[in-house]
């Protein structure tokens, strides 16, 4: 009973119901030409024809022009209208000027390492064609003086982030699509309050609707009250409006700007197991320590800046770093970031990259396998090349409808030689790539749509780390827990459960 009330009386009901009025006010509207029979029919049919043009012209990806042209071309009385209002994540040109001033600080601050590339295309010329795409297209230059611990699982993270955050000197800055109230946040928040007592700035972003059903309503005037500085990224607000899409998926811990936190733990209890959601949570996360922290500290108060509307100087928080340690060379490290309002698809071409250029294994884990035209030729090619492509994705999903759209991948990879592996006590929410021992990344961007088109998402580009190794030995190991999945399990599936299947996929990329 007090869910049900907890899921009733949230906010977003509210916000679900304001939004369901203006389309009901919208059809009506429409639906009140109808007197005019012919000619409301055929300006209707001209306006679904204007649109089925304009996203034919557009240059969004060719899944998303089928997943709008199919409907529109079914109805298209509404089709059109619907899709000139709300269709092609189209946002206004205020709030995309405001959105680019993120990547303008990050450009402005995160300088270009020369020095380092050029001593990287001395010992590998492919590391060094992936790093400078993400220099020059994600601003975020590469780093030596850095070391990284991988962490297999969220409790261990969980651990050390406890220990990270008490040796905080000068600021903690915490920035998570999800933030809930138990074991794990109160934790945390017990020793960000003690923290403050200390002097040391505390500030926190958290994603509106990652939360909505996490945290009370206006929580964030809660941790102001203890002194942590707060804001929410993205507020909801009872208006149709596409800039909802757009959320802040990041996870991203920072102490005094010389230790960082990143990959796919959110500040949740299921993220530790202390209790049981979808079986066992296996999930993963990056510690990076020295001067590639900078990157991750950059990218947390540039949006900073741009939820609270204001202009501060970044470097001032660099200065504050007192960390004059050098640490062996453990290779590179290159902290990135991807956003929806560049027209560039960093996370994607990340990946991309690391698939085209691998020669003997790609090892790759990710809650959801919803992927476009261009990923499933790599992922096909690499494997009929004879590079060893092993995916792990769930066997419990978080989402029924989107577990559907992933196994619908499953037979045509198989086919090809891509293995296809379900990690059999859980959900898997890991992600991360590995390959050849000489790469990897881990991060927040999830193999879907949403990750890779629509969100502000991070990660970390690693070479010839030592931390590429834990990362496999992790893969393997969890492979030994993990189902091999063949062509004979697709024979059985149910006739209706392959139509909806492929019903699902035709519309995965407005999932």
């Amino acid at each position: 009973m007090k869910f049900l009330r907890k899921v009733i009386f949230n906010r977003i009901i509210f916000v679900i119901i304001a939004i369901l009025i203006q389309l009901l006010v919208l059809t009506g509207a429409i639906l009140k030409f109808n007197e005019y029979f012919v000619l409301f029919y055929g300006g209707n049919v001209l306006i679904s024809m204007i649109a089925v043009l304009l996203i034919i012209n557009n240059p969004i990806n060719p899944a998303y022009k089928i997943a709008w042209i199919v409907p529109i071309l079914l109805f298209p009385i509404f089709g059109g209208l619907f899709y000139i209002f709300f269709g092609g994540n189209k946002l206004s040109g205020r709030t995309k000027k405001r959105m680019k001033s993120i990547e303008y600080k990050t450009r402005e601050v995160l300088l270009p390492h020369e020095e380092i590339l050029n001593d990287m295309k001395s010992k590998n010329e492919v590391a060094f064609n992936q790093s400078k795409y993400i220099q020059n297209y994600a601003y975020g230059p590469p780093y030596k003086n850095t070391v990284a611990k991988y962490f297999s699982k969220g409790e261990l993270k969980f651990e050390r982030l406890k220990k990270e955050l008490k040796k905080a000197e000068h600021y903690i800055f915490l920035e998570y699509f999800i933030i809930e109230k138990g074991v794990m946040w109160d934790s945390i928040l017990d020793i960000l309050v003690e923290k403050v007592s200390q002097g040391v700035e505390v500030r926190v972003i958290y994603d509106d609707l990652g939360c909505t059903f996490t945290l009370p309503y206006r929580y964030d005037k809660q941790l102001e009250s203890m002194g942590i500085k707060c804001s929410i990224f993205n507020p909801l607000i009872p208006v149709l409006s596409p800039r909802l899409n757009n959320r802040n998926h990041r996870k991203i811990a920072i102490i005094d700007g010389h230790t960082a936190f990143t990959g796919g733990i959110n500040l949740a209890d299921e993220y530790i197991n202390e209790y049981e959601k979808y079986g066992h949570w296996k999930d993963s996360a990056v510690m990076i320590k020295g001067d590639a922290a900078w990157s991750l500290t950059v990218m947390f108060l540039s949006m900073w800046d741009y939820v609270r509307g204001i202009n501060e100087d970044i470097s001032q928080y660099k200065k504050e770093v007192l960390n004059d340690y050098k640490y062996e060379d453990t290779g590179y490290i290159q902290p990135f970031t991807d956003n929806p309002v560049d027209d560039e698809t960093v996370g994607e071409i990340v990946y991309l990259n690391l698939i085209n250029k691998a020669k003997r294994y790609i090892y790759i884990t990710t809650p959801y396998l919803i992927i476009d035209n261009e990923m499933v030729v790599a992922l096909t090619s690499a494997a009929k090349s004879g590079v060893d492509v092993r995916i792990i994705t769930p066997h419990h999903p978080d989402k029924w409808y989107v577990h559907a759209v992933t196994r619908s991948y499953y037979d045509s990879l198989i086919e090809c030689g891509v293995k296809i592996y379900e990690y059999t006590p859980g959900f898997i929410h890991s992600k991360t790539f590995v390959v050849d021992d000489e790469f990897s990344v881990i991060g927040t961007i999830n193999m879907d749509y949403r990750s890779l088109y629509l969100h502000f998402e991070c990660g970390v580009w690693m070479y010839n780390s030592d931390t590429i190794i834990d990362m496999k030995n992790d893969f393997l190991n969890t492979l030994k827990l993990s189902k091999n999945i063949t062509l004979k399990d697709g024979e059985h599936i149910k006739w209706y459960k392959v139509i909806g299947r492929s019903i699902l996929r035709l519309f995965s990329p407005l999932m």
